[in-house]
């Protein structure tokens, strides 16, 4: 049966609120921690790196195309025609409730992202993969890359947007398949939205600082002086 597009679907909806946690929202974590090494160093951050790039490509390719690319296009594209279609309310008085403010920023947020992660995508991802070449994605690069005020205020509210995104998403999540239930269970995983956003950005945040904090260089080895050996006459 076909998807009429003059309204949404419940079963897509679902699958796009699912998207959004697994794998979309694990990913997102798992990203940002990989990231925040950056606050050990070079040699730290570049390790994840080259830990990665240690995987058999085609492997490693498959496995983003299918657990990361599509989901994240559907998503994406989905939200789009869900934000499309919504009728936000917020700004009137009448309806100020602190969900319908989150509804209404998951969507700008939502947007802004699909903007900004096709920028990200193309210049970190496809780009290593286009060049052949992984420095475009190591310390260096992003050192030289966030040092440069613009770019850093763009990243800053990327992380700030995503954070948002995937902490509310989960109270959407709980709501669309049935978890929470009850107007307190709702406020509970509202509560829980809100730890979750404040520790995504400051995670995120923090691995943008460890790019641009001094750090000290490894002591290049040297080689030490054999003393003569005296054979006895």
């Amino acid at each position: 049966m076909a998807l009429p597009l003059t309204k949404e679907n419940f079963f897509w909806h679902k699958v796009h609120s699912l998207t959004g946690i697994i794998p979309i929202g694990f990913y997102m974590v798992q990203h940002l921690s990989l990231n925040s090494f950056s606050i050990g160093g070079p040699d730290k951050f570049n390790g994840v790196i080259n830990f990665f790039e240690s995987i058999p490509k085609h492997f490693l390719l498959i496995l983003e195309i299918v657990a990361i690319w599509l989901p994240l296009l559907f998503h994406a594209v989905y939200g789009v025609f869900i934000a499309n279609r919504s009728q936000g309310n917020y700004f009137s008085s009448k309806y100020g409730w602190s969900q319908n403010r989150m509804y209404t920023y998951q969507r700008y947020s939502g947007i802004f992202l699909l903007f900004f992660l096709a920028y990200h995508v193309a210049t970190t991802t496809v780009a290593k993969y286009l060049t052949g070449n992984a420095e475009v994605i190591k310390f260096d690069a992003w050192h030289d890359k966030l040092m440069q005020p613009w770019w850093l205020a763009l990243y800053l509210l990327g992380v700030l947007a995503a954070s948002y995104h995937l902490a509310y998403g989960i109270w959407n999540f709980c709501i669309r398949w049935g978890i929470t239930i009850s107007e307190k269970a709702q406020q509970s995983v509202q509560k829980f939205s809100l730890v979750a956003f404040i520790a995504l950005t400051a995670l995120g945040w923090g691995a943008l600082a460890g790019f641009l904090i001094p750090h000290e260089q490894a002591p290049t080895p040297t080689s030490t002086p054999v003393s003569e050996s005296r054979i006895p006459m």
